[in-house]
């Protein structure tokens, strides 16, 4: 018989599962920029622009897919072209806005900690949970995912940084 946690239980299962949560994220982020040498805003920044056919987003476009100020997204991009991780070209489509485009050099260093992220989540995560419980944790992940996604858009605040333009 399954018994229906209190909000006590549900709270407490909460504040375990996000204390895990950030404990992981800062393990990785650690881990990565050991490794690489890439901090976690260039893993983030990078890893969506690889995700695109091109390697190139406006700056709207990506700025939208972190979910960042405009402030910290134009000075993460500086710090990176610097480096060579990126380039800040002009829009193809209408040339006055920027996009970011990934390098070959940017790349590499995507692929490089990709690698380092993939093994490491691997040996904590996957395989001390087991195929069920990733599952279980995909599907609480889309859900809550598409009820995040449902509060921002009723999120006046909300809506308007998502109208905000360039």
């Amino acid at each position: 018989m399954t018994t229906t946690p209190t909000a006590d239980q549900s709270l407490d299962a909460w504040r375990a599962y996000a204390s895990a949560h950030e404990r992981l994220v800062r393990h990785l982020a650690r881990e990565t920029a050991r490794e690489t040498g890439l901090s976690d805003a260039d893993y983030c920044v990078l890893e969506a622009l690889q995700e695109v056919p091109g390697g190139r987003l406006r700056s709207r476009e990506l700025r939208l897919a972190l979910e960042w100020e405009k402030s910290r997204l134009s000075h993460q991009t500086r710090r990176m072209e610097q480096r060579g991780l990126l380039s800040r070209e002009a829009c193809e489509a209408d040339g006055r806005s920027a996009e970011a485009v990934i390098t070959e050099e940017g790349r590499q260093a995507y692929a490089r900690a990709r690698g380092v992220r993939e093994a490491s989540l691997r040996a904590l995560v996957l395989d001390s949970l087991g195929p069920d419980r990733v599952a279980g944790l995909g599907e609480s992940a889309e859900l809550l995912g598409a009820c995040l996604a449902r509060a921002a858009a009723e999120d006046p605040q909300c809506r308007n940084a998502l109208a905000e333009d360039d």
